[in-house]
Formats: structure tokens, C-alpha cells, sequence
């Protein structure tokens, strides 16, 4: 549950970063900052989805 809430944040915290880059036309940044919100993001979407919130034991 723990984990699932840490990864939550750092994938809104990368969308934020998406947005950055995209001010300041940093692409590198831009790959960087879209692949971790999408890879966290679907983490996350996908734990919510298989375990339930609050997590089913």
C-alpha cells in the first residue's frame, strides 16, 4: 500500500516534469520525464486494478 501511494506521487511528479521540459524544449528531458510517468503511472494504475483499493488481503 506503502509503495503504491510513493509510486502514485512520483508519477504526478514526473507529469509535472513533462510539463517543464516542455516549457524550457528540453526533449531529453521530455523522453526522460514521459517514459518515468508512464511507467509508474501504468505501475500504479495497475496495482490499484489487480489489488483493490485498500488492498484486499
Amino acid at each position: 500500500m506503502v509503495l503504491m501511494i510513493i509510486f502514485g506521487l512520483v508519477s504526478i511528479l514526473a507529469l509535472f516534469a513533462v510539463f517543464t521540459t516542455l516549457k524550457n524544449k528540453n526533449y531529453l528531458g521530455l523522453l526522460f520525464a514521459g517514459g518515468s510517468a508512464a511507467v509508474f503511472g501504468w505501475f500504479t494504475v495497475m496495482t490499484i486494478l489487480n489489488s483493490g483499493f485498500p488492498v484486499a488481503h
